[in-house]
């Protein structure tokens, strides 16, 4: 390890339920704000079987098309991150970093700049040029994709990143992803015309991910 650089951790959950991934954050999360506990700062990493999430702003969301939506054969679940509709499933690669903000920079702003520069390192990576846009997220073009979507509590992070590996993108169709019209959604697998896996993205993610945050990746398989 190198002296002076940040330890985190990667936990690999596998394919899990939304409902199971955010019970793991919570236990994250209050390990941090219990001042007794010395936890790590930890990247959980996983993916879904099809769900859509909302965020923070879920007046567009009522009743009704909650129902809609479960209808399709996806859960539903409101949360407490920022930003609005998504949908998550097999084949996208989830990034949840559970952080205390102290280990490397106070502001949250700041961070999630970074997460953005993470997932366009790892595209670059693939040879694919990525971009922000003063729409959170990244994208290829006018295309999303990877959604972002965080929350911050005394400077533990929990939620974050969705990059769409081969995901089935048919499921983006019932929905305005991220509320942002006139725009669409795309993924690794689409850009390179060939199938690229949640598993050939990890390394890379990781590798840019301890790029940016100047800290140092401790791979670790486990299921909590």
């Amino acid at each position: 390890m190198t002296l002076g650089k940040t330890a985190v951790r990667v936990v690999n959950l596998g394919r899990i339920s939304y409902g199971q991934a955010l019970q793991v954050q919570q236990k994250h999360v209050r390990q941090h704000l219990d001042k007794t506990s010395d936890v790590p700062n930890t990247l959980l990493l996983c993916e879904h079987h099809p769900v859509y999430t909302i965020g923070i702003r879920q007046a567009p969301y009522p009743p009704e098309e909650e129902e809609r939506l479960k209808g399709l054969g996806a859960e539903f679940f409101r949360t407490n991150r920022g930003g609005l509709i998504t949908f998550h499933g097999p084949g996208q690669l989830v990034c949840y970093p559970i952080l205390n903000l102290g280990c490397f920079k106070k502001s949250v702003r700041w961070y999630v700049c970074e997460l953005e520069k993470t997932v366009i390192g790892l595209c670059g990576k693939f040879g694919l040029k990525a971009a922000t846009s003063p729409d959170t997220g990244v994208w290829v073009g006018d295309n999303k994709i990877c959604a972002i979507g965080i929350h911050c509590g005394r400077y533990i992070t929990s939620h974050g990143l969705a990059l769409n590996c081969n995901t089935e993108m048919n499921w983006f169709n019932n929905i305005v992803p991220c509320g942002i019209v006139g725009k669409g959604v795309t993924s690794l697998s689409l850009e390179l015309s060939r199938d690229v896996t949640a598993a050939e993205a990890t390394p890379y993610l990781l590798e840019s991910f301890s790029e940016r945050f100047n800290c140092h990746v401790l791979p670790e398989r486990e299921v909590l």
